[in-house]
């Protein structure tokens, strides 16, 4: 089972919301997930995001894979930052 960190879209029709999940690959996109780990705002003045990011560690340590908007979240975030200090570390 390959577990993916991945954008979820809700919100109405064009005013597009993201929740940041985690699933597995097969999942479809707005289908089921395991966990969701914040928000992303692309639609405010300034786009918003929040993230928890002690969950966050913890998938990207046990082998989830962002997808590459997921990715570059996370890198604003500083949590792949972090994370990579973490696999140094160890």
């Amino acid at each position: 089972m390959a577990v993916r960190i991945r954008l979820r879209r809700t919100g109405a029709k064009n005013a597009p919301r993201y929740r940041l999940i985690v699933t597995e690959s097969s999942s479809k996109r707005d289908g089921r997930f395991i966990e969701a780990l914040g928000h992303y705002d692309p639609t405010a003045e300034t786009a918003t995001y929040e993230i928890n990011e002690e969950r966050a560690l913890y998938w990207l340590s046990v082998g989830a894979q962002p997808s590459e908007t997921a990715k570059r979240l996370l890198s604003r975030a500083g949590i792949l930052k972090k994370f990579a200090e973490d696999q140094a570390q160890s």
